[in-house]
């Protein structure tokens, strides 16, 4: 009897586990949006155990329908199968990077190999791929609009890319492979978040010469919460080395603060090098099962730019355009840098930020710890949620009845000029520990219509690390923060406005090296006076941001850009270099790195330090072969925004044709099609070197 108990009470608590998972019915909130106080960390982990198991049992269905493979049957379906899968994980995986611990971090270990198991379970069926060939094959005798065709097209891809041609031996070796790959990129990501919150620097008040008040109160609070009152602590944390860089007159402390930053992850426990060679081995090998000489050339036969020549090639033209400009902005400021400390000096790259933001003021008489009493987190909101109100007639309320994940995150509905529904945003813009450093827009759930008809909308979020309020003191951001903050939003806004069929092609379901055009569309408004006199306003007394502060803005906009531009094509060409060779790379990580960026070097390299074991980007956020997509994306946003310049940059007409042909469209056609309906051209770098004042 006992026994019988004892297996009874564990039946009832398996069965209170299933009924109390949030992710086991609807969620009976405010627009759907996820229960966040009523999951647990173990939820997750069931959640997706579950969705897999449910997901398998859908591709079994169809992969082994006896009906004959109609688009229908196969494509749509497909595309609609796993979907308590992915909606347990548009919750999880957001969470992983804005509100990590190692219980999250665990179950991340567990379950990605799972994910990619799966993932190469679907690739590798046959039945499927069988069926899914022949409506592929039959596509000329489908009735099929332009969206149907895309979503076929890029199923067809996906398959043919990832090994369904594959036999034998060679489905087997393919499997290993994608499993290794997808257990490492998130090993690398770790190391990456776990090493970056170990650094602390504690100072004493003979070490802040040259800092800002506010860097200092932060400092002097995060010190005394950490049990070391009357120090002064300093992390690694962007909002914390950025200023620190920018304005500490110590000289050795910027250097050891630059160093610390720049060789993470290059030895110890957190070490990366050995994680990133066998990341790019693997993925050579994977290429070379594939059919394709490199890496690079595999992934990008799925982006805007086609080939890896395609992208050398922008990166040479940039590189030759700008490097007479570098040259200049360099002897310049060595030059400064001589005369104000009045004897010759030797620029450093933890020099770099100090003396550029000195000349700076000099240049302009602009100082960005004077702009910052005009960009109050909360007005800022105001205005960059009011560029889209102004561009797209959208409306922003906050929403307190929608649960959050964090007390720091706010939730907003979002509403067409109509009042019609257009989705919910959530807004993270504060560091904590359990916090990827950077900013990011993520998807909670996308936008797509079922097949009743529904028209699903969208739950989005905007990330970011600005530096928290202190006491009676609001957030005050930077020109640069704000910048960001436009950045993000341009994604967010592409997630939001999608007007698609299908899941797997709206919002930012882009090409990679298109996803940027929206994002970096937006940060042409930051020094756009029309602008700014919308909401930049002083926080104490309420005053509007001078014109000749705006002025100033707008002309120091220029000043560093063919540094800023080379900076990213070093980063650009590290990423080639990794992924564009066609042997194993037995040359050691600095050496072949530093190879890598020479034409564009803009400082010798330094021992110790090294960009490879800290580029996330590239090692485990999705942008292998993929990083140029950022200039490529700018030579678009370029273009697309002169064409406001030339018609007015509110014009109503010009931002509905963006609207419609750029943000609503997702993925549901080529985007070199869409940008050509905008713009009525081809792009060119020219706009672009206009823009940084490189052409006149």
């Amino acid at each position: 009897m006992k026994q019988f108990l004892i297996l009874l009470s564990f039946l009832m608590l398996a069965v209170m586990t299933k009924a109390t998972n949030p992710f086991f019915k609807d969620f009976e909130t405010v627009h759907n949006t996820p229960p966040f106080n009523l999951i647990s960390e173990d939820h997750y982990e069931e959640a997706i155990m579950r969705g897999l198991d449910l997901a398998k049992k859908e591709i079994d269905a169809i992969a082994n329908n006896q009906e004959v493979p109609t688009f229908e049957n196969t494509i749509v379906a497909m595309a609609e199968a796993g979907g308590d899968l992915n909606r347990v994980l548009g919750v999880f995986f957001p969470l992983t990077s804005s509100l990590s611990d190692d219980r999250m971090i665990e179950i991340t270990n567990k379950v990605s190999p799972l994910l990619s198991e799966y993932s190469t379970l679907i690739i590798l069926n046959q039945k499927l791929w069988d069926r899914v060939k022949t409506v592929y094959d039959n596509r000329e005798h489908l009735n099929l609009d332009g969206e149907d065709k895309m979503l076929l097209e890029t199923t067809y891809e996906s398959f043919a890319s990832s090994g369904a041609n594959l036999k034998g031996d060679d489905r087997e070796t393919y499997a290993r492979l994608t499993a290794e790959i997808s257990d490492l990129t998130n090993k690398f990501g770790q190391n990456v978040l776990r090493e970056l919150n170990t650094y602390k620097f504690f100072l004493t008040s003979d070490d802040l010469d040259g800092l800002p008040e506010s860097l200092i109160e932060e400092a002097a609070i995060a010190a005394r919460e950490d049990g070391q009152d009357g120090k002064y602590l300093f992390t690694l944390a962007a909002p914390v080395y950025s200023r620190f860089l920018k304005y500490s007159s110590r000289r050795d402390l910027r250097e050891m603060m630059w160093k610390a930053y720049n060789s993470r992850n290059t030895k110890g426990e957190f070490n990366n090098l050995p994680v990133m060679t066998r990341i790019v081995e693997l993925r050579r090998n994977l290429a070379k099962l594939l059919g394709a000489e490199t890496y690079a050339a595999h992934t990008l036969r799925r982006k805007m730019a086609k080939t890896p020549e395609n992208v050398l090639n922008l990166l040479q033209q940039l590189s030759e355009a700008y490097r007479p400009a570098l040259k200049a902005e360099m002897d310049e400021l060595s030059a400064f840098a001589s005369e104000y400390e009045g004897k010759p000096v030797e620029l450093k790259p933890w020099d770099y930020s100090y003396y550029s933001d000195k000349l700076k003021k000099q240049k302009y008489d602009f100082d960005t710890e004077l702009i910052r009493p005009y960009f109050e987190l909360n007005n800022v909101i105001d205005g960059v949620f009011g560029l889209a109100t102004r561009l797209y007639g959208l409306n922003f309320t906050y929403n307190p009845e929608i649960e959050v994940y964090h007390p720091d995150v706010k939730a907003f509905d979002v509403t067409d000029a109509d009042g019609s529904f257009i989705g919910v945003i959530y807004t993270d813009f504060f560091p904590r520990e359990s916090k990827t450093s950077g900013a990011w827009m993520t998807n909670f759930s996308e936008q797509f219509v079922s097949s009743d008809g529904t028209d699903h909308r969208p739950v989005v979020s905007i990330v970011m690390n600005f530096s928290k309020p202190v006491g009676d003191k609001p957030s005050l951001l930077t020109p640069d923060e704000v910048n960001t903050f436009l950045h993000e939003f341009g994604h967010a806004l592409h997630g939001l406005l999608s007007k698609c069929k299908y899941e797997n092609l709206s919002g930012t379901n882009v090409y990679r090296d298109f996803v940027e055009l929206p994002s970096q569309f937006n940060e042409n408004y930051l020094t756009q006076q029309e602008f700014l006199n919308g909401f930049a306003r002083h926080y104490q007394t309420g005053e509007p941001i001078p014109t000749e502060m705006i002025d100033r803005l707008v002309a120091q906009d220029r000043y560093g850009a063919a540094y800023a531009c080379m900076r990213q094509l070093m980063f650009g060409l590290i990423d080639m270099a990794w992924h564009n060779s066609p042997d194993s790379i037995t040359t050691d990580p600095a050496t072949f790195e530093h190879n890598a960026y020479k034409d564009v070097m803009i400082f010798e390299p330094v021992e110790g330090a090294l960009t490879s074991p800290q580029f996330s980007h590239i090692f485990s956020g999705g942008y292998a072969a993929g990083y140029y997509s950022y200039k490529w994306a700018e030579v678009l946003d370029a273009d697309a925004f002169s064409l406001f310049r030339q018609n007015g940059i509110f014009d109503p007409a010009t931002a509905k044709s963006f609207r419609e042909n750029i943000l609503e469209r997702g993925g549901t056609e080529k985007p070199d099609v869409l940008y050509r309906r905008f713009r009525g051209q081809y792009p060119t770098i020219d706009a672009l070197l206009k823009r940084d004042g490189i052409k006149q």
